[in-house]
């Protein structure tokens, strides 16, 4: 599969991804609060029931490919409000917001511009945080924490994404930033690379480590790596993810 079988409308929405992930830095835009709209985020919503939740890990994996399934879906390389909204959000801090869905509250948003990975995570198109659309506002921010489990060895041959365990981040807080690792991973890729990442179904692993083993992954050559802003959990500028394109050896 080469590049004459990637459509058009990817390939501008993998450009349009590549140029807003590269040539600066989302740190040094300001947010005013006395103009809301430069405060933008992607929403995320995580299908937690009371009974039978899904398994943290399996939740971690369906949000970090529901938001790269929104960044490179080929309406984000049309044009139309999808792309609009894409494109107002590159162009503030990138913030992504998880909050808890269950019941008819879940079932509610699925016909809101986004994508559904495994009926358990839906990353949305973003907008400003004050312009969230009702259905998704109804959504509570918060007690989105969910049991660690043991999710044996990361599988072959797809991404891995890493996550500082040592930090104790919440489940919605870890979806939030496996959100950004796949996000950016996706922008390290080749076009090329990207499409048949995407015909894949944009398959990966996450992996939440000892800081051990997490530092290992950091010094990968290559590696896509997550610094937190700090406004939530984590202090500011920690190492939260990393993600490599195969497992680590051993």
């Amino acid at each position: 599969m080469g590049l004459e079988d990637i459509s058009p409308e990817f390939e501008l929405a993998h450009k349009r991804l590549v140029d807003a992930c590269t040539g600066r830095s989302w740190r040094d835009i300001d947010e005013d609060p006395e103009h809301p709209e430069t405060i933008q985020a992607m929403q995320i919503a995580l299908n937690m029931p009371k009974q039978n939740p899904p398994a943290r890990t399996e939740l971690l994996e369906s949000a970090a490919r529901a938001v790269v399934g929104v960044c490179l879906d080929e309406r984000a390389g049309e044009e139309g409000a999808f792309a609009q909204d894409l494109s107002q959000w590159y162009g503030h801090r990138i913030r992504k917001v998880a909050r808890r869905a269950r019941n008819k509250a879940w079932e509610d948003v699925q016909g809101l511009p986004g994508a559904t990975v495994n009926n358990q995570a839906r990353a949305f198109t973003p907008s400003a945080v004050k312009d969230v659309h009702p259905a998704i506002a109804k959504l509570q921010i918060g007690h989105t924490d969910i049991a660690y489990d043991d999710p044996g060895e990361p599988r072959a041959g797809v991404p891995t994404v890493y996550v500082d365990r040592t930090l104790e981040m919440s489940a919605g807080k870890a979806a939030a930033q496996v959100g950004h690792g796949s996000m950016l991973y996706a922008a390290a890729l080749s076009a090329e690379q990207a499409w048949q990442w995407a015909q894949q179904g944009f398959d990966l692993s996450v992996c939440e480590v000892d800081r051990e083993l997490f530092n290992k992954a950091l010094a990968v050559p290559g590696a896509v790596v997550i610094r937190d802003a700090g406004y939530t959990e984590v202090a500011p500028d920690s190492a939260t993810v990393v993600t490599l394109p195969v497992p680590l050896d051993g």
